[in-house]
């Protein structure tokens, strides 16, 4: 049998009965018929896959033991076969950290991207950041007002807890004289009976000169000076300046050999791809853990029916059965009794005031608790009330039971973080930018805006820019990353998913978008000769455009779409 055609013979897997079938290579095959006529069985389960274990037995006895063994299917031989892809139905993912742009490897490229030539700038102030040097730092300092009286510090410790009692000692074996603790300079001396709180963020840097700038000041010691400080304050630089009428505050200036802003004094971490991530601490956002929203108690889900009062189970979410019914109930009774107001006034009359009350309880005010227990026994004892909202938040966040979660996350709903306004990363991150746009900007545009982005900011491409385009520099270094990204990107325009944008979360796709992504993710890296199973492709039914742009050739191999 020529190596053109893929040959099937004795096919008994599932409902088959000993199927022989001949199909072409290198060409589009559909597989149709009525339910349970055996498409699945025959492409699936056993050409599809009679191909991944002929592959998996190809490798070494050492990468097989990851995989797992793979049963031979219920079929005589099969010839001409190829190495097997399979894309189904089914959804991409359900991590709600998947994006279009993840599941394709768009946004790894994006990643790479960004850390290579994108341009840091300040969170606070907005203004571009770059790495000093030390002469650079030596004349910055020298610029500065004549007269001026500063102290150059080296920062030691930055908001960590601790008595830090070693860095105090090392300072003074190191024979520095004087030493700035949380914003007060003191003689090291003096530090020796000082206790510093370890339950307290401290701040502690040591002086390293103290210089008034003059024309005819020594540019050597200003250098040694420098260096020194950078030396101790492993590459970063703090210059206090004294103020110049009194009344007014020090001037604090902060250099850097690493990312930092002359203006705010905010220092930038090295610029990473991981910076990037929002499924890791080094990128995602400390609020939302890079999600870009936060569950939170809705104090509508909590009453839904304000037509009920607290007696007759208004709060949903303290409903109980057993034993803790009745505790909730007299803690409410308890709480309506100490601030004026009836359990058995229908919520939505209530003033607003006691309704807080209810959802958020009172700071610092204790309620005397009265419970009757079902044995008839009548405890009481005084306790803050912390409000229906804070114990949810406060029980969520230190349960380790899922059934406990899942209870508690009917009354929550899904709200933009505050922090990042959605876009998951750390601010230090949306500050770093490829021609004016942040990496989340990026992400939010939609395919086909995509692909015009990358053709604006590349100098070298035909048609008309954008107002900021790469420079040679950065261009030669980005050259091969953005030949990945256009890529991927036009594979997907292609396929006809252009109006979808790169930070759709996966699990919002459709199955016909979910496999058309999967299409990019497994073909766009122009695989060949490979044999390719698609199930109930509904891309097929829709523009022609997209199935002539999949039209097979040898380089990608055979298509089998039941």
């Amino acid at each position: 049998m020529p190596q053109d055609f893929i040959h099937v013979k004795g096919a008994r897997e599932h409902n088959l009965k000993n199927v022989e079938v001949t199909i072409p290579r290198d060409k589009l095959v559909v597989i149709t018929g009525v339910s349970g006529s055996g498409k699945s069985s025959l492409a699936f389960d056993t050409i599809y896959a009679e191909g991944q274990r002929r592959y998996v037995e190809s490798l070494s006895a050492y990468a097989r033991q990851f995989l797992g063994r793979m049963d031979k299917p219920d079929v005589d031989y099969i010839e001409g076969l190829s190495p097997a892809i399979s894309i189904d139905q089914k959804g991409v993912s359900h991590n709600p950290r998947s994006t279009v742009g993840t599941v394709t490897e768009i946004y790894d490229y994006l990643r790479l991207l960004f850390a290579r030539v994108g341009k840091p700038h300040c969170p606070k102030c907005g203004r571009p950041v770059e790495r000093q040097t030390i002469q650079q730092i030596v004349d910055a300092i020298l610029s500065l007002a004549e007269d001026s009286r500063i102290t150059l510090l080296a920062p030691k410790v930055r908001r960590k807890k601790g008595e830090h009692k070693d860095i105090l000692e090392a300072a003074r074996r190191a024979g520095f004289v004087r030493i700035r603790v949380n914003g007060e300079i003191l003689m090291l001396e003096e530090t020796e009976t000082l206790n510093l709180d370890k339950q307290k963020w401290h701040y502690i840097e040591l002086v390293v000169d103290r210089i008034v700038i003059r024309p005819d000041i020594e540019l050597s010691r200003v250098s040694e000076s420098v260096e020194a400080a950078l030396r101790e304050g492993e590459g970063v630089l703090q210059v206090l300046r004294q103020p110049r009428e009194e009344g007014a505050k020090e001037e604090e200036l902060v250099y850097s050999e690493q990312f930092a802003c002359v203006r705010c004094g905010t220092s930038l971490p090295e610029i990473e791809p991981r910076t990037f991530s929002f499924n890791s601490p080094h990128g995602a956002c400390p609020q939302c853990t890079g999600l870009g929203f936060k569950l939170e108690v809705d104090p509508n889900l909590v009453i839904p029916n304000r037509n009920l009062s607290l007696l007759e189970g208004a709060v949903v979410a303290w409903n109980r059965t057993g034993a803790s019914s009745g505790w909730y109930m007299s803690m409410m009774e308890s709480v309506a009794r100490a601030h004026d107001f009836s359990p058995q006034v229908p919520v939505k009359d209530l003033d607003e005031e006691h309704l807080k009350v209810i959802l958020y309880g009172v700071k610092g005010k204790k309620v005397t608790i009265r419970h009757r227990t079902h044995n008839g026994r009548t405890y009481s004892w005084e306790t803050r009330f912390e409000g229906v909202i804070p114990n949810l938040e406060r029980r969520y966040r230190e349960t380790e039971s899922d059934h406990t979660r899942q209870d508690i996350e009917r009354y929550m709903t899904a709200r933009p973080c505050q922090a990042c306004k959605g876009q998951r990363l750390k601010p230090e991150a949306l500050g770093v930018k490829v021609c004016d746009l942040s990496i989340m900007e990026v992400t939010a545009m939609n395919i086909a805006q995509g692909v015009e982005w990358v053709r604006t900011i590349d100098p070298d491409a035909p048609g008309e820019h954008s107002d900021e385009v790469l420079s040679p520099r950065d261009k030669s270094i980005a050259n091969q990353i953005l030949k990945e990204i256009d890529g991927r990107l036009r594979f997907l325009d292609g396929i006809g998913l252009d109006y979808v944008t790169m930070s759709r979360t996966a699990r919002t796709l459709s199955g016909g978008e979910a496999q058309r992504v999967r299409l990019a993710t497994q073909l766009a890296p122009a695989l060949r000769a490979s044999c390719t199973f698609v199930t109930s492709p509904r891309w097929v039914c829709i523009p022609t455009t997209i199935t002539d742009s999949l039209t097979p050739s040898p380089a990608c191999g055979t298509w089998a779409i039941r």
